[in-house]
């Protein structure tokens, strides 16, 4: 079924780094998930109604809540899709992540307004009518949200949506908490136990907190989240694995929303290499990642003297005491200037996040120990912040 409705109704499917094709396969996904949602909240208020069940009811607000979402989802696909303007020169990419926050938000109060409601049902018990046709809707929804998770499942991984990812594990807990309400009604039946006002209360815990997972998932990438792992060892080894580059640092990547990643990341390359060789070189791989990966990269050069033994070997030196201080501190952009009396050690030092020192004390461990080291050393030393939470080797 999922793949016959992308068939039928996104054209291009393959091409999705295009945004006009994302913006379908969003359309589609919001309009498959309000017609479902609606016709589901129908049934399961008239059920509800019908038998006096708050715990179905709960569950019929829970799709109203799912389909208002899918408004917003429509929405916020319409809007992300909108090109580049003088205001915006990064495109509008990131209305999906506001789309996502709204449709949270939207979620959480309509948890809280059913949690106060199952509350006076616990406190105030009402008789609930067992009934064949609540049953039978119960157990429709369940089939039907399990299909709608794998279809938004499918169409996020497709087009790497973050906003229908969350919607998928929306989904999933839907079916765990119609399962759920149909297994309180079967008991109760049963055992005649007054579960419906506890089960509205449960309904209601489980869609607050998926209303604070995806607050979390959409407010991270707005208030920019370190790359994943994966994304930085991608480029890492892309960018290594091209002849003359010796290192690289500094990596800095920005997510103005999917589809519009921007890069950038100092370069080492030998200073004995001709200028214009490297400036190739290093053209071809802001080539590659954009053509491969989809990521706009933006690489500085910094040169350095590979055959200089000397200077190498005090690199080695610095480092190894760095990495005494804490082993998660890494140098870069390594110098050496020898005076008559003293020499200065110049380099940038990487800190992790959360580091415990402050940018002073580390300054001064790190001059201290040169100074013991010998002498006639002097640091100069300046503090550097590692924007990927990700180990970064000595250069």
């Amino acid at each position: 079924m999922t793949q016959l409705l992308i068939r039928l109704f996104v054209r291009d499917p393959e091409n999705t780094r295009d945004p006009q094709v994302r913006g379908r396969y969003g359309r589609l996904a919001g309009l498959v998930g309000l017609v479902c949602n609606l016709l589901l909240c129908s049934g399961k208020f008239l059920a509800g109604f019908l038998f006096g069940s708050v715990s179905i009811m709960a569950d019929a607000v829970n799709n109203l809540s799912d389909a208002s979402s899918c408004l917003v989802t429509l929405l916020g696909f319409k809007l992300s899709g909108k090109p580049a303007d003088r205001e915006h020169p990064f495109g509008h990419a990131r209305f999906e992540y506001l789309s996502g926050l709204t449709v949270a938000v939207v979620i959480m109060a309509i948890g809280f307004d059913l949690g106060r409601t199952s509350v006076d049902r616990i406190l105030h018990p009402a008789p609930v009518t067992f009934s064949m046709l609540s049953v039978a809707v119960l157990a429709v929804s369940i089939l039907v949200k399990l299909w709608m998770a794998f279809f938004y499942r499918t169409i996020g991984r497709r087009i790497d949506s973050t906003t229908l990812a969350a919607t998928s594990m929306d989904s999933r807990n839907d079916v765990l908490t119609t399962a759920a309400v149909l297994a309180a009604a079967i008991i109760s039946r049963l055992s005649g136990l007054a579960l419906d006002g506890w089960m509205g209360g449960a309904v209601a815990a489980v869609i607050l907190w998926g209303g604070v997972g995806i607050v979390k998932d959409t407010l991270n990438p707005l208030l920019g989240e370190a790359p994943s792992s994966e994304l930085v060892d991608l480029l890492d080894d892309k960018i290594m694995s091209y002849e003359g580059v010796l290192g690289l640092h500094d990596l800095m990547v920005h997510d103005y929303g999917p589809g519009r990643r921007f890069a950038s990341v100092h370069v080492e390359m030998s200073a004995a290499e001709n200028i214009m060789h490297c400036h190739d070189i290093i053209d071809n791989i802001e080539r590659a990642v954009l053509e491969e990966d989809g990521i706009h990269l933006v690489i500085h050069l910094d040169p350095i003297s590979s055959d200089d033994t000397e200077t190498g070997r005090h690199r080695e030196v610095a480092a190894a005491l760095v990495r005494g201080i804490d082993r998660r501190l890494s140098i870069h952009d390594f110098r050496m200037v020898k005076g008559d009396d003293h020499t200065n050690l110049i380099f940038d030092v990487v800190v992790p996040p959360e580091f415990s020192l402050t940018p002073e004390e580390l300054k001064k461990a790190i001059c201290d120990r040169l100074h013991d080291e010998n002498p006639s050393w002097y640091g100069v030393v300046t503090v550097d912040y590692s924007y990927t939470n990700h180990p970064a080797p000595d250069l």
